[in-house]
């Protein structure tokens, strides 16, 4: 009795989170559709592009600035647009985070992230990370799976991902990004509406297999098989 009414609360749990998803993803369609494009949405998507590519290039500081500047008018003449987009990617992200992973604890949302794994020995769990800024250095080189497979999903608005695969690891990437450069293995893509699945040779026969799972708005990707 007491497992059918654990599996009760889960199932209603479930009901729970897909209905609370389903709302997020419905109110970020209805003000979008209710918002106009124009030259200032657009230059704003640019300026955060640009900045993106400073960072990671040459001028941390510029970038930053350019993101700044971009968000700013991306928030002063595009509200309803902004919030539409940050609803409907957290609603995605709910969805996909609940089909993956049972355990809250392995969910984690934030506003702006900046995530460093990997100066130091680590746990590699099954993890879901949404932002609507963020940055994220992975490297798996010291990482200690706590399985076979492990999936990381990670989501948002705009981002900064540098990660690092040692050659001994199994790696399988889904990634999809509307405006940015994704640099994955031997593919790189630049541009709008960028989608990259690979994975490595060794996937089905190495000893620890980690999917990535990426899906941002803006961003600029770069995993590296060392």
């Amino acid at each position: 009795m007491g497992n059918e009414d654990g599996a009760g609360k889960d199932r209603k749990g479930n009901r729970n989170d897909r209905n609370v998803a389903l709302v997020l993803i419905g109110v970020g369609i209805f003000l979008l559709s209710n918002n106009h494009w124009g030259f200032f949405t657009v230059l704003a998507i640019v300026l955060i592009f640009i900045g993106i590519h400073k960072v990671r290039k040459s001028s941390p500081r510029k970038g930053y600035i350019l993101m700044g500047i971009g968000l700013v008018i991306l928030l002063g003449g595009n509200f309803s647009l902004m919030l539409a987009i940050v609803l409907i990617s957290l609603g995605f992200f709910y969805i996909r985070s609940k089909q993956l992973h049972r355990a809250e604890s392995y969910v984690k949302k934030s506003l702006i992230e900046s995530v460093r794994w990997g100066k130091e020995p680590w746990v590699l769990r099954n993890s879901s990370i949404w932002n609507v800024v963020g940055e994220l250095k992975i490297d798996l080189t010291y990482a200690i799976p706590e399985e076979k497979q492990v999936t990381l999903v990670l989501q948002g608005v705009i981002a900064d991902l540098d990660i690092i695969v040692p050659e001994d690891m199994g790696l399988s990437v889904t990634s999809s990004v509307i405006f940015g450069e994704a640099t994955i293995g031997p593919n790189k893509e630049s541009g709008i509406l960028n989608k990259t699945e690979w994975q490595t040779p060794n996937f089905e026969t190495a000893d620890t297999q980690v999917k990535l799972l990426i899906s941002y708005i803006i961003a600029d990707i770069d995993i590296k098989i060392v």
